[in-house]
């Protein structure tokens, strides 16, 4: 039952970006308490479901009814529980909705004529959503919050699993790495920063739109939509970058030259609201000349041979030497941090294959265990050009899921199953202490919970 809301909260998160049905004839098909359920609420969810391929397990006019019930439980709960979140919290997630739907669409104007209202609107729409999704996931982590996995569990799980049945775990690697940066010369530099300037000369002069200026030159991923990044808080920017954009009161203005891990930018106010922030960015980056870039693999391939002569060790290459500061103090190994912030893998030095960045991956592919590999260019989280070595620390076939190599995966797995069961139960029990009732005409249904019907 952990997922039994996946499918609202999913259509939730993009609640703004499909329009509702003006047409459907309504009628109230549940009642929840004093919270009604309405055919319209069904047929946008299912409409929904269809624009992003969402598959609907069974008859839609069945299964999407009762997770909104189940979604309603839970927000009735968090009333009696007082449970309260935090207006931003809210906003963070709010920002980066909106932020992600404007990228999809390319610009703001065009997210507003497809919504057909404005983004003011859109904003408060996605925030009363975004604060029920987390005041449930506040109420289910209250729900499960003294469950254990012991070792024995995870034991018992794997014992009585059926072989068969068992996860097939991929390929997995552990990698360290060593880089090296290029430096850039001065001349380069310069004549990034004469662009930058020449481009604020030509807004201010009113020859050029900022907008579309970032459009054509600037190598930030904003720059399909002008350079926009969004609301944002200071946190969300780096040190430099935030320092200067927060200092802008008039949109009018240009700041001076910033320069950040990224490279330099120009920044232009658009609109400020308390500790928040709308601006857009020119980012220009220095480019790398060959002779630079060739001495860089040559030094590169110094620290190879060192290391392979025994002179010194790779971890000591990587904590004195590399310019990976992600990895510099954790000996150059690299840790995982998939998209999926809830895998097993999350914060841990395991890899498939296909989660490490292209250039390393194909690298990886070719090298024995403990084998280091020749120097290779690639983009760096900073999306920087750098030259790197990496050492192959260890590699695990993809196999059936075992005890030894995958208690994680299996603890997993066993958390799931507590917590599907611990609140399938107490959504029994709600239902029971909770004045249902359902249209006749939507009635005849499997549902996945048992006591809608008083059963």
């Amino acid at each position: 039952m952990n997922r039994i809301l996946s499918f609202i909260l999913c259509l939730l998160a993009f609640s703004g970006v499909a329009k509702a049905q003006d047409n459907v004839a309504d009628e109230v098909i549940w009642l929840v308490g004093d919270e009604a359920v309405l055919r319209s609420d069904v047929e946008i969810y299912r409409l929904r479901a269809q624009l992003y391929n969402q598959r609907i397990p069974g008859d839609p006019y069945c299964y999407i009814p009762e997770q909104i019930a189940v979604q309603k439980l839970y927000l009735h709960q968090a009333k009696l529980d007082s449970v309260s979140v935090s207006e931003s919290e809210v906003m963070r997630y709010v920002d980066y909705d909106i932020n992600s739907m404007i990228n999809d669409y390319g610009s703001q104007e065009k997210l507003e004529e497809y919504r057909g209202k404005p983004l003011s609107a859109i904003r408060d729409e996605l925030r009363r959503s975004t604060r029920e999704q987390l005041m449930i996931r506040q109420v289910q982590q209250s729900i499960v919050k003294s469950m254990k996995v012991t070792p024995a569990d995870v034991r018992t799980f794997y014992d009585r699993i059926p072989k068969d049945s068992l996860p097939f775990i991929p390929t997995t690697v552990e990698v360290e790495i060593v880089t090296q940066e290029p430096t850039i010369e001065l001349s380069e530099i310069d004549e990034v920063k004469r662009r930058l300037r020449e481009f604020s000369e030509q807004v201010t002069t009113g020859q050029r739109e900022f907008s579309t200026l970032a459009r054509l030159y600037s190598e930030c991923g904003s720059a399909k939509v002008g350079g926009e990044l969004g609301f944002t808080g200071k946190a969300a920017l780096e040190p430099e970058f935030a320092e200067v954009a927060f200092e802008l009161n008039d949109p009018s203005k240009i700041s001076r030259i910033v320069e950040t891990e990224n490279g330099f930018h120009i920044i232009q106010l658009i609109e400020k609201r308390g500790d928040r922030i709308n601006v857009r960015h020119i980012l220009l980056r220095p480019k790398v000349g060959e002779a630079e870039l060739n001495e860089t693999i040559a030094r590169a391939d110094s620290i190879r041979d060192f290391i392979q002569k025994g002179e010194f060790t790779f971890e000591y290459a990587a904590s004195h030497i590399s310019h990976d500061k992600d990895t510099r103090n954790n000996k150059g190994l690299m840790v995982n941090k998939p998209s999926d912030r809830y895998s097993e893998r999350s914060g841990t030095s395991r890899f498939e294959m296909e989660e490490l960045p292209p250039e390393i991956g194909k690298v990886v592919a070719n090298l024995a265990v403990g084998e280091v590999s020749k120097p290779f260019s690639m983009l760096n989280s900073k999306n920087r050009e750098v030259i790197a070595i990496v050492r192959l620390k260890s590699r695990t076939m993809g196999h059936k899921a075992n005890i030894s190599d995958d208690y994680l995966t299996l603890k997993a797995m066993v958390e799931d199953e507590k917590r599907e069961k611990i609140l399938d139960a107490w959504l029994q029990n709600k239902i029971k202490d909770t004045y249902i009732r359902i249209n006749d005409n939507w009635k005849n249904c499997d549902f996945q919970i048992k006591g809608w019907l008083g059963e």
